[in-house]
């Protein structure tokens, strides 16, 4: 579905608390209520690691940064995978001089924001969604255009930049087979919020239908930014040093891997050490804090085990290597010529496969993909990726690109085809994005004027 993209010159002409549901007028009532218990949700988060200490006033909408001079483009996106889906994005904005504010909600994406972005790039968490706590965080920031990713849309987020008439756009926009009824039983509720965005740029036409029939004004079909997103960085000396310790080795590395995942993982392992005796196992858990669980659990099946949080390196009786560290996907891609995907053998809906495919590794995955059911489609219908419904499947896959090495080359090259074939989202949003980024830069050149 696609409507012209002409940024907005005014408001819609009804006040915002005049024509809200009244779902939403409840919602704005409880969370501005809330605000003053905000101190103790803080200090159980704080607990749980999912707060920085250092940072918690940016939860109130307060910030210890100044705002650059000039137009900003704000960008926000939920945790880690939304935040890299931009990168390429943000790369072709600060090209054309202009500054870019990112949000997130997570620890693990200002970690990723800071290891990955040019130091220009400003990085807040989002604010909670409390009316004071927002209209902070937008009287200080000031944000000339608004670009949320995918799918994370909070609604006095959405509606206090709408009253201010803030263009706002969602970029690489996904409305999951799961998420859509459960908002379609909300129509009004979703409606509102989506209709006071300019345009919605989806990432397929499945997602593009999902939108409109939810209340989206404009709606275009762009393709996933996250096919375009560059392969991940490693660290020459610390690659050079692992392929020096593993050198001759068979490997596998499992990323991205969630609970219930590990064991399966693991029982692997040991059915195919049985063929393959100095076999190295890599599992990259999704969530690093895993890491000495994971490794219990390799102790408690009989295996050797390393952690690299701890700086140990994968030696010569090392059978599983647990590398429960942040942003070193990169290493371990290059390092193994095979990838299992997780989140796929339980319902979490599976991880992005685009980057290990892109440093030329074989794919395996298991059946939940929902959350990349395109890609995985093009992919597996390619041979570009196998799919294993569980342990023995994924011995017996393992096992033949273990073994034969025009088997595994089949698979990457056919995987890195069908990636290169379905690039080109971020041409499609940029032109997309265009009217709005004119307008912000002819504003720039009247202030300068």
């Amino acid at each position: 579905m696609r409507s012209s993209a002409v940024p907005r010159t005014a408001l819609m002409e009804h006040p915002v608390s005049n024509t809200l549901p009244m779902a939403l007028r409840v919602y704005r009532g409880l969370s501005s209520a809330a605000a003053p218990f905000a101190p103790a949700v803080i200090r159980q988060r704080l607990k749980r690691g999912k707060e920085d200490p250092a940072r918690i006033d940016e939860r109130r909408g307060l910030s210890h940064d100044l705002r650059p001079q000039g137009p900003l483009i704000w960008i926000h996106g939920a945790s880690v995978g939304e935040v890299l889906a931009a990168a390429a994005l943000i790369e072709r904005l600060r090209a054309r001089n202009l500054r870019i504010l990112i949000t997130s909600g997570t620890v693990t994406s200002a970690a990723i924001v800071a290891k990955r972005f040019p130091a220009d790039v400003i990085h807040q968490y989002v604010p909670y969604d409390s009316p004071r706590f927002v209209e902070r965080f937008l009287d200080h920031w000031r944000p000339s255009l608004a670009l949320f990713i995918e799918s994370d849309l909070w609604p006095n987020l959405i509606l206090a930049g709408a009253a201010r008439r803030l263009p706002m756009v969602v970029i690489n926009g996904r409305m999951s087979p799961r998420s859509f009824p459960r908002w379609r039983r909300m129509s009004g509720t979703i409606s509102a919020l989506l209709g006071r965005f300019d345009i919605c740029l989806a990432q397929s036409k499945a997602d593009a239908e999902r939108f409109a029939a939810l209340g989206s004004r404009n709606v275009v079909t762009t393709g996933n930014l996250k096919l375009d997103v560059p392969a991940p960085p490693a660290d020459p000396a610390k690659l050079e040093r692992l392929r020096s310790v593993t050198r001759g080795r068979p490997m596998i590395v499992a990323a991205s891997t969630h609970p219930g995942e590990d064991e399966i993982l693991i029982a692997t392992h040991q059915t195919l050490s049985g063929f393959f005796p100095s076999l190295l196992t890599v599992i990259v858990p999704r969530h690093p804090n895993r890491g000495p669980g994971i490794a219990n659990l390799v102790v408690a099946s009989g295996l050797h085990v390393g952690l690299r949080s701890r700086d140990e390196l994968p030696m010569a009786a090392t059978d599983i290597y647990v590398a429960d560290t942040m942003g070193e996907l990169g290493l371990f891609y290059r390092l193994a010529p095979i990838v299992f995907m997780g989140g796929s053998l339980v319902a979490h809906g599976g991880q992005n496969p685009i980057e290990a495919v892109k440093l030329g590794a074989a794919i395996v995955h298991g059946p939940h993909v929902f959350n990349f059911g395109d890609v995985y489609e093009a992919l597996d219908s390619a041979g570009g990726a196998w799919v294993a419904d569980g342990r023995e499947t994924l011995v017996r896959q393992f096992g033949q690109l273990l073994a034969e090495p025009d088997a595994r080359h089949a698979v990457a090259t056919s995987g890195g085809q069908v990636v290169a074939q379905l690039g080109g989202a971020l041409g499609r949003t940029l032109a997309a994005l265009e009217p709005y980024l004119l307008q912000v830069q002819l504003e720039m050149g009247a202030s300068i004027a």
